[in-house]
């Protein structure tokens, strides 16, 4: 029998587990909290989902990889991009997602206060 992890489904997924920060398993190596994907009847892998701040870590990481260099030497305006794109994934409801986002920036919490708001207050114009 093939190895699950080598199952062409287990590598059709693995870009988006990548992406997510996630896991791949055995299926029998999965807990309560970890996603079973089955492929014609026949449980291929677990998936264990990242922590949310795990996965904030690893949004930042792929967005720096997506820029070609750290976030924190974009300019202004990229930033304010990062935000909102940020902003849009969820990143602001992670407990400090803001402490966590500036200093990936390079900027003062205040500062992605200021992005948020200028952001909103152009939705609501």
């Amino acid at each position: 029998m093939t190895e699950r992890r080598d199952h062409p489904f287990a590598a059709a997924v693995k870009p988006l587990v990548d992406a997510m920060g996630a896991e791949i398993l055995e299926p029998g190596q999965a807990g309560a909290d970890d996603v079973v994907l089955s492929w014609d009847g026949e449980d291929v892998l677990a998936v264990r989902l990242p922590q949310l701040s795990e996965s904030l870590d690893h949004i930042l990481a792929a967005m720096e990889r997506t820029h070609g260099r750290p976030l924190s030497e974009l300019d202004r305006k990229t930033k304010q991009q990062v935000v909102r794109t940020l902003e849009a994934r969820g990143a602001f409801s992670v407990r400090h997602g803001v402490e966590t986002v500036a200093g990936a920036l390079g900027v003062s919490r205040f500062t992605v206060y200021n992005y948020l708001n200028r952001e909103n207050a152009a939705k609501n114009a």
